[in-house]
């Protein structure tokens, strides 16, 4: 029984390498607020937070790597061969994630929620769940998505796939079922249709536009992007790259899968966009474009500012810029809007450093900017 009063409460799982992130984000295209309880789960055992002790209580003060953090794979491994093991780790954990899950449900301005977690259909939370939504692919599509994506060997990808329940069985549960085997598009078409059926009207909220101000080329606003404003992205693309790197729909229909995009419109027209995702409660602007008629120390700081909104809506605790080496020369501009430049090993957390190291771009400089003080399952 869904216990958030005006929400409406996806439960989002599936098997390893069925793509379920992707799945959740294509939601929060549609207007949800995603949480990855696994994720946070690995914030539960960071040094200094909640879970940090009990699992070196349990466990061992071996797992410790040299910096006094838990290595998660070397404690992977112990869980993945000992049942009973698992059983200590998840009652030391999930507790915690679903005190963490709570909170950012209650503080959400958003009316859909998409909670993703592997293990969801084995927990209480299922049952807070208004609609159980599964992700379906076949052993061999993951097997491959294993091996390129996490660079597991063949051996090491079937044996993480056949120690879970096989994903039929789950089948009877679902409210929905997503086949994530085919194209962007195929998956995407399948999610609409989910939505348009499950999601009460009630629940629907729109993405807001900026408010338009008035600039030296005229009105100007920022809109968030969907999939059907793919063609204004290219259009943007080939404007700048002229020629030298070419961009089709296909291609932002997949960075779909991973990003979004905010587009700056100039009397109507999208003349920039800036692509980031929000992951682990972090925001990582990792691309900046404009069209080169557009003065970029005048525009840039409506893009940003309308980015921090967007991410403090989505309870991020910082925002990261990878600046591309063209855009280095406006480090006085990053500078007045709050940025600080950062290497990835300088940023005090270790969801940040590992969301700044994920996200890294070749020749790009970290600027790190704090967007709320308190943290989810901080540090006591």
């Amino acid at each position: 029984m869904n216990k958030w009063k005006n929400k409406y409460i996806i439960g989002l799982t599936g098997n390893i390498g069925t793509g379920k992130s992707v799945v959740r984000r294509m939601l929060e295209h549609l207007g949800a607020y995603g949480i990855d309880a696994d994720a946070l789960a690995h914030r539960a055992m960071a040094k200094g937070a909640p879970g940090y002790e009990p699992v070196l209580n349990t466990f061992g003060h071996f797992l410790l790597t040299p910096d006094g953090q838990i290595d998660r794979s070397r404690l992977g491994r112990i869980v993945f061969h000992d049942q009973q093991a698992l059983i200590a780790l998840e009652a030391i954990i999930h507790p915690l994630v679903l005190q963490a899950v709570d909170l950012l449900i209650r503080r959400s301005p958003h009316k859909v929620i998409v909670v993703e977690a592997i293990k969801l259909l084995e927990t209480d939370l299922a049952d807070m769940c208004d609609g159980i939504w599964l992700v379906y692919t076949p052993p061999e599509i993951q097997k491959i998505r294993l091996v390129q994506n996490r660079k597991m060997t063949d051996k090491e990808a079937w044996a993480r796939i056949n120690a879970q329940v096989p994903q039929e069985s789950r089948f009877g549960r679902a409210t929905a079922i997503i086949k994530n085997v085919g194209t962007f598009e195929d998956t995407w078409q399948q999610v609409v249709t989910s939505w348009q059926r499950f999601i009460p009207a009630r629940a629907e909220g729109a993405f807001p536009v900026s408010k338009t101000v008035k600039l030296s080329l005229g009105n100007v606003n920022v809109q968030r992007a969907g999939p059907r404003q793919v063609e204004e992205i290219v259009r943007v693309y080939n404007n700048v790259y002229e020629g030298k790197v070419t961009y089709t729909p296909k291609d932002v229909m997949a960075a779909f899968g991973e990003k979004a995009y905010l587009l700056l419109k100039v009397e109507n027209n999208t003349m920039g966009f800036l692509g980031w995702q929000v992951e682990n409660l972090v925001a990582s602007t990792t691309e900046i474009l404009l069209d080169p008629a557009i003065p970029a120390a005048e525009y840039l700081p409506i893009l940003i500012r309308e980015m921090e909104h967007a991410s403090s809506q989505l309870q991020c605790e910082i925002s990261l810029l990878f600046v591309p080496p063209h855009l280095s020369r406006y480090d006085p501009l990053w500078i007045s809007l709050g940025y600080t430049e950062k290497k990835p090993g300088e940023l005090g957390v270790l969801a940040w450093q590992e969301a700044a190291s994920e996200s890294m771009q070749p020749g790009s400089i970290v600027f790190f900017k704090k967007l709320r003080q308190d943290r989810v399952l901080r540090p006591i």
